[in-house]
């Protein structure tokens, strides 16, 4: 079966056959990629323990897929567009041929330092093209790699290092992002205090920041490449794993404090990012595809390494941000390299709109085909901006709905073949079965409803497990409704059958497309030696779609509100990193709670979106008073 679906009729056909043949479909498009032996069985699962398997059996290497299948046919075409954060820094090309030479050598080089299939491998570093190489060459080892994103502080990383007991580390001496420096490998030296695990450190150099390297644990990237080039060490034979392998561990927030590491496996991962990569971009050879995320997120390992390369695309990585050193910086990007897929998230959008049309001006963005839009849902202005203003009213937009849990697109559309409608991800792709249950976990048929959403049947690139702990997966995502798997996210399906999400339905924040769990900021929080208790919750934000409202009882305050605020604020950067600093912090003499305990996050959501009029009966509070000085105190 062709990966992509060239009409709403065959995308009609193809669903339906997908839900009534689930497994005959992905063998269908599983046979558009290389193995080097065939899967035994399509799918084994249940969603109780719960326990999933795709291609049993299948042996392969997904960077054969990514890299060696293309050698012959696009070998001089390029797989990796890097432009600098710096305008006056030159841009760099990697051929499918030299993507694959630095890949190996790189392999070469993890051997060489004691890593071996099965090992867990952390890399923290500037979005350069030595990141996009670091991770398929733990692939191509068969290790599982870690990417932590730049922004996280020391503590999340050493948290996130013991987890997986990692035993290298491949970090930069520092990276730029806009006009800020972020010296990577201090504060890998500061995470590495706590993490026994750790034999060695890959430093490359990007900021020339001066480092400290400890004699037998840090080596340089560049010292150890120029071994491998002297040693005569070329090719690297990509090492077998099985479909169910683990490819990587990514960790994302949760409604508990502690971040839990995602896992997800060699064989239905590539499937999955190939097959919605080359159907929601309808990506044609040669096209350009720039993805503005970090390889740091998710989006990221599946939309700027494993699906494009898997496909023999050309990705445009950025180092930069979209603003910087001015508003037009993104549009300077699509116009230098005649960008023809611009897939970003709303956040950047709303950014860009604040500027008006100024920061536009004799941009040339005629390249631009397709626009995609990821992370959140957008909302209808900025969906009609980018629309009108980027578009030019001939690009369809692709608003997609997916998670880190999900490894690739779940419910969007499929470009110039779904009628988009602004702030709907429309519908669900070929494989995908969702459905909307209530409280109780009763399905709600027909359209016009909303409710919670589940899938119910398994997909290829889903989890398998939270790393360490297959309990809280399981109690995290299958618990909940029995026989599905839970978002975490609320719903509408409209007359159309379209299906728009409404937000989280749990304790997680999504700050600028990314997810915070508030116990994890609310811990942040409760480390400054001032602070007795806090209750964080999201009120909307122009630009981050959801900011951090932090509620916070600090009875003997020893200096004035600002400075407290401020010493708050790097308390959260400090532990978890600048993503999640509070946007406002409201001091309160104590939090509205019921006679058991529990903190009333509904009023204090209710509050912070400014809503005071209605807030339900508070008669049941343990000191209903409390609402009424906590509402006049309100930022």
């Amino acid at each position: 079966m062709n990966l992509q679906v060239k009409s709403f009729k065959e995308y009609q056909d193809v669903y339906d056959y997908s839900v009534i043949e689930p497994e005959k479909f992905w063998a269908e498009i599983a046979e558009n990629f290389l193995w080097r032996k065939k899967w035994d069985r399509v799918l084994d699962w249940n969603f109780t323990e719960p326990n999933i398997k795709w291609f049993s059996g299948a042996k392969f290497n997904i960077t054969e897929n990514c890299l060696d299948r293309h050698l012959d046919t696009l070998g001089d075409k390029p797989a990796i567009i890097w432009e600098s954060n710096d305008p006056e820094e030159n841009h760099r090309i990697l051929t499918y041929k030299q993507l694959h030479q630095k890949v190996c050598q790189f392999a070469h080089v993890l051997q060489n330092n004691g890593a071996k299939k099965g090992d867990r491998i952390c890399i923290y570093m500037p979005m350069v093209p030595e990141l996009a190489i670091a991770v398929l060459a733990c692939a191509r080892i068969g290790a599982i790699h870690s990417v932590v994103f730049g922004g996280f502080s020391a503590q999340s990383i050493a948290d996130r290092i013991i987890d997986a007991e990692c035993n290298v580390v491949i970090t930069a001496d520092g990276g730029f992002r806009g006009n800020k420096e972020t010296p990577l490998k201090t504060v890998i030296d500061d995470a590495l205090v706590q993490c026994r695990s750790v034999k060695k450190v890959i430093v490359l150099t990007r900021s020339r920041t001066p480092v400290s390297m400890l004699k037998g644990r840090d080596v340089w990237w560049e010292d150890e490449i120029k071994k491998v080039e002297t040693s005569g060490q070329s090719d690297f034979p990509a090492v077998e794993t099985d479909a169910e392998d683990m490819l990587f561990i990514l960790y994302t927030s949760g409604s508990t404090g502690k971040p839990k590491g995602v896992v997800h496996t060699c064989g239905g991962y590539m499937v999955y990012t190939g097959y919605t990569f080359a159907n929601v971009f309808q990506y044609q050879p040669g096209e350009v595809h720039f993805c503005t995320a970090d390889i740091g997120w998710i989006t990221g390992h599946s939309y700027i390494v494993y699906g494009p390369l898997s496909q023999g695309a050309t990705a445009l990585m950025f180092e930069g941000i979209p603003t910087w050193p001015d508003a037009g910086r993104m549009w300077d990007v699509v116009q230098k390299h005649k960008v023809n897929i611009l897939y970003t998230a709303p956040t950047a959008i709303r950014s860009l709109m604040s500027f008006g049309d100024k920061p536009l001006e004799g941009k040339d963005l005629s390249s631009l085909t397709k626009l995609g839009s990821v992370g959140e849902p957008i909302n209808e202005e900025a969906w009609h901006w980018f629309d009108d203003k980027i578009g030019r009213k001939k690009c369809p937009i692709a608003d997609t709905w997916w998670q880190t849990e999900n490894g690739g697109h779940m419910i969007s559309p499929i470009c110039n073949v779904t009628p988009t409608k602004p702030g709907y991800a429309t519908l669900p792709l070929p494989g995908i079965q969702p459905v909307l249950v209530d409280e109780n976990g009763k399905v709600i048929e027909g359209n016009g409803v909303s409710g919670n959403l589940c899938i119910k049947f398994p997909w290829p690139g889903m989890l398998r497990t939270t790393y360490g702990d297959h309990e809280r997966c399981r109690t995290t995502y299958f618990a909940t409704y029995e026989n599905m798997y839970f978002t975490g996210d609320g719903c509408l399906r409209d007359e159309d059958g379209y299906y728009k999400i409404t937000g989280r339905v749990d304790d997680v924040l999504n700050v600028s497309g990314h997810r915070i769990g508030t116990a994890e900021v609310e811990n942040a929080i409760n480390m400054h030696s001032d602070v007795v208790e806090s209750a964080v919750v999201g009120y909307p934000h122009d630009i981050k779609g959801q900011g951090v409202y932090a509620y916070v009882v600090c009875p003997n305050m020893h200096n004035d509100d600002e400075l407290t605020r401020k010493d708050i604020t790097m308390t959260v950067s400090r532990i978890i990193g600048p993503i999640a600093k509070p946007d406002k912090i409201q001091f309160v003499s104590g939090l509205p709670k019921t006679r058991s305990g529990k903190i009333m996050r509904r009023i204090l959501r209710k509050i912070a979106e400014g809503e005071t009029s209605n807030l339900g009966d508070t008669s049941t509070l343990l000191d209903p008073a409390i609402v009424e000085e906590i509402k006049e105190g309100a930022l």
